[in-house]
């Protein structure tokens, strides 16, 4: 094969982090894992039923480009409800990252700039890069708050989109009710696209969930089943914002996904009536049980949801921090996955109290080492 047949965006494109550790993971003999990015129980019963129910009578070709009727017609009330906002379309697309692509492509031009706040969930920078994009970080260190005035010293005459996550992934960072305002209200001032994802809202423990959208009508929102309702491999997500945009969104997905997998939808019209609020409680507990048996030797910012801790190193990089945690079977993501500095690692808590005990133990006596 000759290398010149491999496209120059390519080259910009590492393989994930993530994805090597869970690699490594498979190799190891009963690692305690605190890696991984997704719920540790599995989906519903009652949704897998809904799905297998869909396939036995035969709804397994094509839907329509912008959902099943009845699933676009539930989200579009919820969202109404929510918002109230008249000019706010919902689709239905093939997980959330198959939104943010859509989003990104059908916004930014070659050249163009998105502000991405560091850190950030990795595959930003690569969606953008994708879609020929350029992105501007804005650090938010050492707490994860949001400097409005930062991003306004940031905007250029290239800057085309602010790229929002809260409840965050990496940090678990929830953002203030002012923080989301003054954002969305900047990128409504400076006419500029505020996409929220917004993946994680269900798990927000501390106070209920606010849409930067309900500050501004021209937010775009990308959300989905895979956390809230344990359904990552079954790529179901969706989307809403001004109709202007979403019809570019849909245009655009007929001619990439098609649709998204038309069985899943009806096990989504499902979920929208299965209570996951002991989930969310479960998890609050795990959140509060991590953050208490660790404060006394880490540095705890964000932890006000997802399932996620990002904490600074005590010695050391987050890199040679990592690698000592492997070397006592603990399974945990360096920060410069997630970052321009290696300061940090990430937690997952979504796990077994068990494994989060075994880990915790680790944890103390790796901060306890001099190095």
């Amino acid at each position: 094969m000759s290398e010149r047949w491999i496209a120059d965006r390519m080259h910009h494109i590492d393989a994930s982090g993530i994805r090597k550790v869970f690699d490594l993971a498979a190799k190891m003999k009963d690692p305690i894992n605190l890696s991984i990015g997704q719920p540790h129980f599995d989906t519903p019963d009652e949704i897998k039923a809904a799905m297998i129910e869909a396939v036995q009578a035969g709804k397994n070709a094509y839907s329509p480009t912008q959902g099943i009727a009845p699933l676009k017609e539930r989200l579009q009330a919820q969202v109404q409800q929510e918002l109230g906002q008249s000019d706010r379309q919902v689709f239905v697309t093939s997980g959330t990252s198959g939104g943010l692509m859509l989003a990104l492509c059908t916004l930014i031009n070659p050249g163009d700039e998105v502000i991405v706040f560091d850190p950030f969930f990795v595959m930003y920078k690569h969606l953008t890069t994708l879609a020929g994009g350029r992105v501007v970080f804005i650090d938010t260190y050492p707490d994860f708050r949001i400097d409005v005035n930062r991003v306004r010293d940031a905007i250029t005459d290239r800057t085309k989109v602010i790229l929002f996550n809260s409840p965050a992934n990496p940090t678990g960072a929830v953002s203030s009710d002012e923080e989301m305002r003054d954002l969305a209200q900047l990128a409504r001032e400076k006419d500029i696209a505020l996409i929220s994802d917004e993946i994680y809202r269900a798990f927000t423990y501390d106070r209920p969930f606010v849409s930067p959208a309900r500050w501004n009508d021209q937010t775009i929102v990308i959300d989905g089943y895979s956390k809230s309702h344990s359904m990552t491999g079954w790529r179901l997500g969706f989307a809403h914002g001004p109709a202007h945009v979403i019809q570019q969104m849909m245009k655009l997905q007929q001619f990439t996904f098609v649709c998204a997998p038309h069985p899943v939808q009806w096990a989504g019209l499902s979920a929208l009536d299965y209570d996951i609020s002991g989930r969310v409680d479960e998890y609050r507990g795990k959140r509060d049980f991590m953050v208490r048996e660790l404060s006394s030797d880490y540095e705890i910012a964000g932890a006000g949801g997802a399932f996620y801790l990002f904490l600074k190193t005590p010695w050391g990089t987050g890199t040679e921090f990592v690698t000592e945690a492997i070397a006592h079977n603990l399974l945990i993501i360096p920060g410069i996955v997630f970052s321009s500095v290696d300061t940090h690692f990430r937690i997952s808590y979504a796990a077994e109290q068990r494994t989060l005990e075994r880990g915790v133990e680790v944890l103390r006596k790796l901060a306890r080492m001099k190095r």
